[in-house]
């Protein structure tokens, strides 16, 4: 018998009947308590323990359990099967989780023993799943991220193993948090990890909660900018986003909000910058080698704007590295909040709030090692960053 489950689509009638039948002898108790309840997983009350979830593709999957054996592939995959307290069922990585630099993907740099698995598929934007190498580490399921209907599909038809997408995890709104909560759920019922998937979820909410209420009422009287977010590669001080996620949470609009926009990315001109003249200016730090590199061409662009001569400049931690780094936004929306409202986040240490938060999303406390790569939470000084004296 094959160890690999198919889709439910291509069970032939007779096994479908015959499994309902089955699971009309399953208690009513096991069946309640495995069914989700928010569209992430429909379960067949059956003695042969398989289960057929609804993906985030809207794909019926059939999925056998136990499942002990897994792949993750695309951006973000990976980082859930981390966050999920999952790693001891990984066979498998991506070629990028050895190739590329660790630092600043919190899930791989919190579990260096992943990087040591077999290689499963080159990994990196658009490059697609490698089903022959997927097959040689025997995985139970396959989760992907960023494919579409008709990929998945084809994944699975090659390599006779169930392929169960979690969406696309990334971070573009505050609703678009809800997307993250349903891949938690559908992996963490596929895995029997749905506590750790409802404890994770609560302490996301609980911290957005926390952002909220701190700000709730207060009037910011201060422009506000974010500058070189990185867009498929590192990008400079034009390069920000429209109805910044983060922005959001503390109920702040940046002056690209005001000018109106559609949410996204958005690469604004210099003159845009000059004429708005944001107050204060935060720069994603990815970005920040090319930042000075431009200051040291056109120094008089910054020194025009009031935010680089009022020294009302800071960097925060780069959260998108394959996909979203969610406990890195998280950490950075409580440093942006104890910049912009100081009395109302006067109780937070953003260090040790960062820490708390990748300790609790990934098991260790990593804020020193990113700061010695980036910066970390601080007031930048291009002039002295870029050797030019202060």
């Amino acid at each position: 018998m094959n160890r690999a489950s198919t889709s439910l689509a291509k069970l032939p009638a007779a096994i479908i009947v015959a499994l309902i039948v089955i699971g009309i002898g399953a208690s009513y108790a096991l069946y309640h308590t495995r069914t989700a309840t928010s569209g992430q997983g429909t379960v067949t009350p059956s003695n042969s323990r398989i289960i057929v979830v609804t993906d985030l593709l809207g794909r019926r999957v059939a999925v056998k359990l136990p499942v002990r054996r897994v792949v993750a592939v695309g951006p973000g995959a990976l980082r859930l099967i981390v966050y999920l307290n999952a790693t001891k069922y990984v066979v498998g990585v991506e070629a990028v989780e050895k190739l590329w630099d660790p630092v600043g993907r919190v899930y791989i740099m919190a579990h260096p023993e992943l990087r040591s698995l077999p290689v499963i598929s080159p990994g990196g934007p658009g490059k697609m799943p490698d089903a022959e190498e997927i097959v040689k580490v025997k995985p139970d399921v396959i989760f992907v991220t960023f494919l579409t209907r008709e990929e998945a599909d084809a994944l699975q038809e090659k390599t006779g193993v169930p392929v169960v997408s979690l969406g696309s995890p990334v971070l573009t709104s505050v609703e678009s948090l809800n997307d993250f909560y349903k891949a938690l759920r559908l992996a963490g019922l596929i895995l029997g990890r749905e506590r750790r998937a409802e404890e994770l979820i609560a302490y996301t909410k609980s911290l957005v909660s926390d952002l909220q209420r701190r700000v709730e009422g207060a009037k910011l009287n201060l422009s506000v900018y974010v500058g070189g977010i990185g867009y498929r590669g590192r990008r400079g001080i034009t390069s920000t986003w429209c109805h910044y996620p983060l922005f959001a949470m503390l109920n702040v609009e940046s002056v690209v909000d005001e000018a109106g926009c559609k949410g996204g990315h958005v690469d604004v001109s210099k003159e845009f910058l000059v004429r708005w003249n944001p107050d204060v200016v935060f720069i994603d730090e990815n970005g920040l080698q090319l930042i000075l590199m431009d200051y040291l061409k056109d120094r008089g662009f910054y020194e025009s704007l009031k935010a680089f001569r009022d020294g009302r400049v800071y960097g925060i931690l780069p959260f998108n590295y394959y996909a979203t780094n969610y406990e890195l936004a998280l950490a950075d929306a409580y440093y942006i909040g104890k910049i912009l409202f100081p009395s109302r986040f006067a109780d937070v240490n953003p260090v040790a709030k960062a820490n708390e938060i990748m300790k609790m999303f990934d098991g260790k406390p990593l804020y020193q090692q990113l700061a010695k790569r980036y910066g970390g939470f601080k007031q930048l000084n291009l002039a002295s960053l870029a050797g030019g004296g202060s």
